[in-house]
């Protein structure tokens, strides 16, 4: 598994809940820019257009041998699930006001383009301010045991 893009953001401003592994349908020349790495999923977010699920404010850089057949860098992209997946993650989302962040873009053993989508919850400021503190506690714990 070779990891693409992370989305550390993600973790600071969202309470995870569950993680789901869904497809995603690309072009062609859009797989080339990711073998290149040219991606970001920083400021992405998924929602569901007419009953299925896409990946939206994706960046995927166009690709540099691309000429007139290259893509939109920031166009809608499907995530393909299995309709169970679809509908339980849609009927969460409805009902409990939760998100659905994508945290990494990676190439699975079979060199297929994967991402990691989680259902999240948004975190409150003081929850923000209680994670700082407990990594800055660690942080001096280590240090101390490093002496």
């Amino acid at each position: 598994m070779k990891t693409i893009a992370k989305n550390k953001k993600a973790r600071h401003l969202y309470h995870f809940l569950e993680s789901y592994e869904a497809g995603i349908q690309l072009l062609g020349t859009e797989v080339k820019s990711l073998r290149q790495g040219a991606v970001s999923i920083v400021e992405s977010y998924c929602r569901f257009i007419n009953g299925e699920l896409y990946l939206i404010n994706a960046n995927i850089g166009q690709y540099s041998h691309g000429a007139q057949w290259n893509h939109d860098p920031m166009r809608e992209r499907k995530l393909l699930l299995h309709k169970k997946e679809l509908i339980k993650i849609y009927q969460k989302v409805r009902e409990k006001g939760l998100t659905i962040v994508p945290t990494k873009i990676y190439f699975n053993d079979s060199g297929i383009v994967k991402v990691e989508i989680v259902l999240a919850k948004g975190k409150k400021l003081y929850d923000r301010r209680e994670d700082m503190i407990k990594r800055e506690q660690e942080r001096r714990i280590r240090r101390k045991e490093d002496r």
